[in-house]
């Protein structure tokens, strides 16, 4: 888990000045949604975070979370990728919930993958009716670079016509103003190469045992 002390580790540095002056701007926003991000608003199967807000207005409140709290980016599994905390303002409650003996029987599983284009991968939740739904706190707004997205774009045959320096490729509401790791097999399907729809980041052996304790003890709901 990251700590707090990170969400400041940035601030003075020359990406930060310049990412601030880009959200300040009307033309040239620091933040886009990336299309991989969509299904998160439209989608209303979607196992994880929804968004109940439009694109547009999502990125013009995470532009301004930028250029109010400057300092506020965090290192993400790779240089490419950051994240940014801030207070949820979209109502989403939490995708997971601690897996408990009464809840384990309702546990399913299945192979799937995001998009046509990925290797399937093994999944496991329980139905969202299973509990009651609880509000988060903060979302974990997860960001790619430019250059990271058009390189994935270009392994996946499809375009990236956006010059907004980084893209929201994912939001995750919890509870907590630091990262929740990654599902196992995510990490897994990132150590991949980008024609398989991961990242080509090698697998952190500590993170990865990390996110197995976390994951043991919780299960996505959907």
């Amino acid at each position: 888990m990251r700590t707090r002390a990170l969400l400041h580790v940035l601030a003075a540095s020359p990406l930060s000045s310049q990412l601030r002056s880009l959200a300040m701007s009307a033309t040239t926003p620091a933040l886009v949604v990336d299309p991989f991000c969509f299904r998160q608003f439209d989608d209303g199967e979607y196992a994880g975070t929804r968004i109940a807000m439009g694109k547009d207005e999502f990125a013009a409140r995470a532009n301004a979370h930028l250029a109010a709290h400057p300092g506020c980016l965090v290192e993400g599994y790779a240089p490419f990728c950051k994240h940014i905390f801030m207070e949820n303002c979209v109502g989403a409650t939490l995708p997971y919930v601690a897996l408990t003996s009464e809840l384990e029987p309702l546990v399913r599983s299945a192979y799937e993958a995001r998009n046509d284009k990925e290797l399937p991968v093994l999944a496991r939740w329980i139905p969202a009716s299973a509990v009651a739904p609880k509000v988060a706190k903060y979302l974990d707004l997860i960001l790619y670079s430019r250059e990271q997205l058009r390189k994935e774009a270009a392994a996946m045959g499809e375009p990236d016509h956006d010059d907004a320096p980084w893209g929201i490729i994912s939001v995750k509401a919890q509870d907590e103003p630091t990262e929740i790791l990654m599902n196992p097999i995510t990490m897994m399907r990132n150590a991949l190469g980008v024609e398989h729809g991961g990242s080509g980041v090698a697998i952190d052996r500590d993170k990865y045992s990390a996110s197995v304790a976390f994951w043991q003890k919780h299960v996505v709901l959907r």
